[in-house]
Parts: C-alpha cells; structure tokens; sequence
C-alpha cells in the first residue's frame, strides 16, 4: 500500500519535519520489537476534521507499553493535545490515519526491559480512504493460529505480535484471498491480522470473546453500542469454525478497515455472496457516527478546527 506521509511529524514532544526524524540503528525495537502503537481515524465531513476516539485510543496506547513495563514519558493529554497539533500543522483536511508510537531506544542487547529503559515518543498521519473493497471481500482460514495468553498478551498492541499476522497475510495472499482468519489455540474464531470479527445469524450480531486471543478493539467496542442502539441483540461467544461457514452474514471491523462485508470463507459464499442487509445498516450508521451527523455520539469525537 503506497502512502504519503504528512510534511510533518511528532517526536519527544516537537514537531519536526518528517526528514529530521531518525533513530539509530542499534535501536532496541528494530531488534526485538519493543514497540506499542496505535491506529486512529479522522474524518473530514466538509466543516471539520474530527479525530475517532481518541481518548480510548490513547488509553489503550499506554495500557499496552503497561504489560511490558515499557514507559510512556508523556501524559495523555500531552498525547492527545500533540495529536491535534499535528493535524493542524500539517493542515489536514481530508479523512486521514494517524499512527502515535513508542519504542524502547538505545538499550544494548539487554533483554531486561523495564520502566527505566529509554523511550521514544513519536506520530506520524496521512490521507487515507477505504482500506478494503465495501462492497465485500474473501478470506481464507490461515493454518497459523492466533497467540494467546499462554505466550503473550493478545490485549496489547505491540510491534512484536504483529509478525504473527504478517505470516497469515502472507498465507492468505499466496492462497488468492483478500484476508485471512486466524484460529484460536481451541481451533476457534479469534480475529483477522489486523481486524475483529462478527458473524451473523438469525439477526443477532455475534462476536468472538477476548478469551479467544481477540483484541480489545475500539472500532468492535463502537459497534457493539451502535448495533445495541439500532435495536440488535448483540452476543459475546465463542465461534466455531463451522459456525463462520452457516453464517448468514460476516464483517470485519478496525480502525484501518472500518467495516468490511466479508462474502466467502475459504471460498465458501456467505450468505448470497453479496453485502447483507444489517451489515449495510451497520457501515450507514456508522458512517453518520464518525462524520458527526449524529449527535447521540458526540463524545467519540474530538474536533481538530
């Protein structure tokens, strides 16, 4: 995926140009993956740029670097104040991707990592649409399996975990898929490489529980609420294989993927093999949340102009 990073980008607490942005080579996290980040969404709707959630993202930015006693050296607020900042320097006004970051830095090749190991602070935006097809896309089952919390906390977004979801992706894509679907360590539904998952089924919204190595994901949390709010029931429970098969519709969801209609599994359609009915009221409704046309969710956006 081609992208063009913003002219400018924050680190350690300043606004620097992206070119002025360089860490050394003997960087702790380029050796062992010590780094948290986040993935957030703003959203242009003509009159603002209106950043997703930002809150509940920096919450979690922090409580992830927590599970490996890595330190954030800058309040939330700092964050979400320098996040704001960033989008106006660099005059944003287009829906955009915001990824804040931070890494353990020099650090030798201790192992030892704890709350006194040197950290970098650091975020970075561009535009960006539509990550996927809306209209829907296929998957296949990958054969690696989700890592759980028998080897690492699946609740924290580190840089490390994410190799897990390269070696699915790889697998899918060599397969001719568009995404994959990692299993639990019970051979269950636990999540996409980068998104949650839900099913439905008889008009009720099912997703897996954290229990089966699914992240916390803020994007699933929204839409838990917004379908609860639109009158679905809304299940946590664990999902078989078999069950993903006889569902009657199936989407992903993620800050990057938003909502997205999955149409096959393992080239098994789902449903008609075309976007489902409540997933299209899900994505509309959502939609109208994130571009500030209703009001009853005001408080997920923080507004940048």
């Amino acid at each position: 995926m081609k992208f063009n990073i913003s002219k400018y980008v924050w680190f350690d607490g300043r606004i620097i140009p992206l070119s002025k942005a360089n860490v050394p080579i003997t960087t702790h996290a380029i050796h062992y993956g010590t780094s948290i980040f986040e993935g957030i969404r703003a959203y242009w709707n003509s009159k603002n740029l209106y950043i997703f959630r930002l809150e509940d993202h920096i919450k979690r930015f922090r409580q992830s670097g927590n599970f490996y006693s890595i330190s954030l050296k800058f309040s939330n607020e700092e964050i979400i104040e320098a996040l704001i900042l960033l989008c106006k320097k660099n005059k944003m006004k287009n829906s955009c991707y915001i990824r804040p970051f931070y890494f353990v830095g020099q650090y030798g090749i201790n192992l030892h990592v704890n709350e006194n190991a040197p950290t970098h602070v650091a975020a970075f935006m561009f535009p960006f649409g539509d990550l996927f097809d809306k209209t829907g896309i296929s998957v296949g089952i990958s054969s690696w399996r989700k890592f759980s919390d028998q080897s690492t906390p699946p609740l924290a977004k580190m840089g490390g975990n994410y190799l897990n979801s390269i070696l699915a992706t790889q697998e899918c894509k060599r397969n001719g898929y568009d995404e994959a679907l990692l299993l639990d360590s019970s051979a269950n539904l636990s999540e996409a490489p980068g998104e949650n998952i839900f099913i439905i089924k008889n008009d009720t919204l099912i997703t897996p529980p954290l229990n089966s190595s699914a992240l916390e994901g803020i994007t699933r949390d929204s839409v838990i609420k917004i379908a609860q709010d639109l009158g679905y029931e809304v299940m946590e429970k664990v999902i078989t294989r078999s069950e993903g098969y006889l569902a009657d519709e199936i989407f992903l969801t993620g800050t990057a993927a938003e909502i997205t209609p999955v149409i096959s599994i393992d080239g098994k359609k789902i449903g008609n093999g075309k976007l489902g009915d409540i997933t299209d009221h899900i994505i509309k409704s959502y939609s109208d949340v994130v571009l500030s046309k209703n009001d009853k969710y005001s408080s997920w956006l923080s507004p940048v102009y």
